[in-house]
């Protein structure tokens, strides 16, 4: 705790309020690397109060990173990064109480019963909310005298988000929270997530490469991409940008790198299915005039999209293509 903190404690001052920004997150211009290759590259990102804000990217977008400096376990080589107001370098403990954290591994000790972990996270964190935790953990049908050692993957990430959700912090950062689960344990994660955001007023970040989650809980979506914002919006914003064109040709079809915007192309069946970004219905018009007998357009779910739209540097096709 700071000194200041501690002197006004001593004199029986209140702690001051704590600092109240209209984002939970902000970083400007902020760059990370690792030796010659740099994790982060000049990232300004503003998250805002309030729901579950996903943040998704290909493997080497920057989300751990971020999440590091966030935290306060590295400090970026520029740029700042603030998290509920404050310097993320220069956290305190009364700070940190106000965020949870949930990371993949779901690492707890495994020497420990289930009610002695419990207990000494309910010492550490004043705002503890018990009526929350059973609500969370009864989910998973864990018994307070089992070990952590003895209970399974899916019991251990329930037991990590009740912990987590019981602090009730103002921000929590998921990260991966359901890889490795089977499909039980995974919805009774996402159902508690959802139960848990209803209930209270905490700020989600949900990072996840499963996009069926993305679809089913973020209210905002955001997309990395070699340490870059590239896109945030809501979710069905984003897949309104993204249109599958699907054509037939009696000849050899136009080149991909000669039609605007593809992310990507495959033929099926003789017919070529175009995925195409930022297209309206001049793209329908314009295969038409490049030989097409017949064409139509067709929706496009999160996941196909986000794939797409990922991947649109690495494949031929896409080449050329301009950023958004």
């Amino acid at each position: 705790m700071a000194a200041s903190n501690q002197l006004r404690i001593a004199r029986g001052d209140s702690l001051p309020p704590p600092a109240v920004s209209d984002y939970v997150i902000e970083t400007e211009r902020l760059d990370l690397c690792y030796g010659r290759k740099k994790a982060l590259n000049q990232l300004t990102l503003r998250i805002p109060r309030g729901r579950i804000h996903a943040i998704v990217g290909a493997n080497g977008a920057g989300k751990s990173s971020l999440f590091r400096i966030l935290l306060g376990v590295r400090s970026p080589n520029a740029g700042r990064a603030t998290i509920l107001g404050h310097d993320c370098t220069a956290l305190t403990e009364h700070e940190r109480a106000r965020i949870g954290f949930v990371n993949e591994e779901h690492s707890l000790p495994a020497w420990l019963r289930v009610d002695e972990l419990v207990a000494m996270q309910r010492r550490l964190y004043p705002k503890w909310d018990e009526r929350r935790y059973r609500s969370i953990v009864d989910h998973f049908h864990v018994f307070p005298e089992q070990r952590i050692a003895a209970i399974s993957r899916g019991e251990r990430a329930g037991v990590n988000l009740a912990m987590a959700l019981a602090q009730n912090p103002e921000l929590l950062i998921l990260d991966e929270p359901t890889l490795g689960l089977d499909v039980v344990a995974k919805r009774a994660f996402l159902e508690a997530v959802l139960n848990s955001v209803d209930e209270g007023d905490t700020t989600l970040i949900y990072c996840s490469h499963q996009m069926d989650e993305i679809e089913r809980l973020a209210d905002n979506l955001i997309i990395l991409e070699r340490g870059e914002l590239k896109h945030m919006s809501p979710p069905d914003e984003f897949c309104e940008r993204v249109a599958l064109w699907v054509a037939e040709f009696s000849f050899v079809p136009p080149e991909p790198g000669t039609l605007p915007g593809v992310l990507h192309v495959q033929r099926i069946d003789g017919l070529f299915h175009y995925l195409v970004l930022d297209q309206d219905e001049g793209f329908g018009a314009l295969l038409d005039a490049r030989g097409a007998r017949r064409h139509y357009r067709g929706d496009v779910n999160l996941d196909r999209a986000v794939n797409a739209f990922l991947a649109r540097n690495h494949a031929a096709p896409a080449q050329g293509i301009p950023v958004p």
